[in-house]
C-alpha cells in the first residue's frame, strides 16, 4: 500500500495535509493519533470510501476509489462500530455475510478462530461489548484478506480477550496478511506494529519503527506532587518542566529527561532543601503512549 502527498478537504477545512507513507506486504502498520488528527478521513480515503483531494493511493497496487470492487474483494474492513441485527444469533449473521462474500470461510471455522464457537446460537443483543467486537472482526476476516484494516479492534474487550485478539492477528501476519491498525491503546500498538506513524493536525508528526520512534526519547521520571506543594512549586530541569495528569490535589509530575541519574540527583537535593519527600518516584523508558502525549502536549502549546 502507498500514500502519497495525500490532502483531504471538507469544503474550506482541510483535514489532511499532505500525508505520506507505505506499508510493505505483511507488515503490521499502526495509524494513531488524538481525536481530529485526520487518520479516520486517511482510512476512509485508503478503503476507498472517498476520493482524495489531491495525491494518489495505491492499495494492492489499485486505485481504491475508481478500483473499489476489485479491491474489496481481497481486503477486509473492521470499523469502529458494526450494523448488527439483534435478533439475529451470531451464526445467522456470519450466514448472512457470507451470502455477500465470493470464497468465503466456512461459519465454524471463522467463529473459532475468533473465540465466539461457544456463542454460536447466541443472539446478537445479548452479547457483550467484547463479544460484539469479535464478531465484527469475525466478518472482517471472512473472506481471508490480503490485507485487514483494523480501526480500534479491541474497544470493550476485558484484558484476556484483547489478549486473545492479540494473538489472533499476530497468527494473521504470520500466515501473510498485511495489517493496518489504529487504536487508543498505545500498548497495543508497541506490541504488534512493525511500523508506526502518529499523525497530529493532520500531519504525520512521527513515523518509523517502534524503536526508531522511541529513540533519543530518554526516560521518564513520574512521582505524586507532594500534598503541601502546588504544581507551580517544582523545579525546572535542564531538560525542562515537567507534564502534570490528574485532579487537582492529586496530581501526577512527570519529567522526560535524557540523562536519568543528573535528573534525579537534582530532584533529590531540591526536596531535600524544602524538607519533602518525593514518595512514589518511579523511572522507565520512554513509552509510545509517552511519544503520543508529547507530541500533542506540543500541538497544544503551539495554538
Amino acid at each position: 500500500m502507498e500514500v502519497q502527498e495525500l490532502h483531504q478537504s471538507y469544503g474550506d477545512y482541510t483535514a489532511v495535509r499532505g500525508v505520506s507513507f507505505t506499508v510493505a506486504r505483511g507488515e503490521l502498520f499502526a495509524l494513531l493519533g488524538t481525536n481530529g488528527a485526520g487518520k479516520t478521513t486517511t482510512l476512509e480515503v485508503v478503503e476507498g470510501y472517498r476520493a482524495p483531494t489531491s495525491g494518489q493511493v495505491r492499495v494492492l497496487g489499485l486505485d481504491p476509489y475508481r478500483d473499489g470492487p476489485a479491491v474489496r474483494r481481497r481486503i477486509g474492513v473492521m470499523l469502529q462500530e458494526g450494523g448488527f441485527f439483534n435478533e439475529l444469533t451470531v451464526r445467522e449473521t456470519v450466514d448472512s455475510w457470507r451470502g455477500f462474500i465470493t470464497g468465503a470461510r466456512r461459519t465454524a471455522e471463522v467463529l473459532e478462530q475468533v473465540d465466539l464457537a461457544g456463542r454460536a446460537g447466541t443472539r446478537v443483543g445479548q452479547l457483550s461489548g467484547g463479544e460484539r467486537r469479535r464478531l465484527d472482526l469475525a466478518l472482517a476476516v471472512l473472506n481471508g484478506p490480503e490485507l485487514l484494516f483494523l480501526d480500534e479492534p479491541t474497544t470493550g474487550m476485558d484484558p484476556e480477550a484483547r489478549r486473545n485478539t492479540w494473538r489472533l492477528v499476530k497468527e494473521l501476519r504470520a500466515a501473510g496478511t498485511t495489517v493496518v491498525l489504529t487504536t487508543h491503546y498505545l500498548e497495543e500498538a508497541q506490541q504488534l506494529a512493525d511500523r508506526v506513524a502518529i499523525m497530529t493536525e493532520g500531519r504525520i508528526a512521527a513515523t518509523g519503527t517502534v524503536a526508531e520512534v522511541l529513540s533519543g526519547r530518554g526516560s521518564r521520571i513520574s512521582f505524586p506532587v507532594p500534598h503541601r506543594l502546588h504544581p507551580a512549586d517544582l523545579p525546572e530541569l535542564p531538560d525542562g518542566r515537567p507534564v502534570f495528569d490528574g485532579a487537582p490535589g492529586h496530581q501526577t509530575a512527570a519529567y522526560a529527561v535524557e540523562r536519568t541519574a543528573p535528573a534525579l540527583a537534582a530532584l533529590h537535593r531540591w526536596a531535600a532543601d524544602l524538607g519533602v519527600e518525593l514518595d512514589g518516584i518511579e523511572v522507565r523508558s520512554a513509552s509510545l503512549e509517552d511519544v503520543f502525549l508529547e507530541l500533542a502536549h506540543e500541538k497544544a502549546s503551539h495554538r
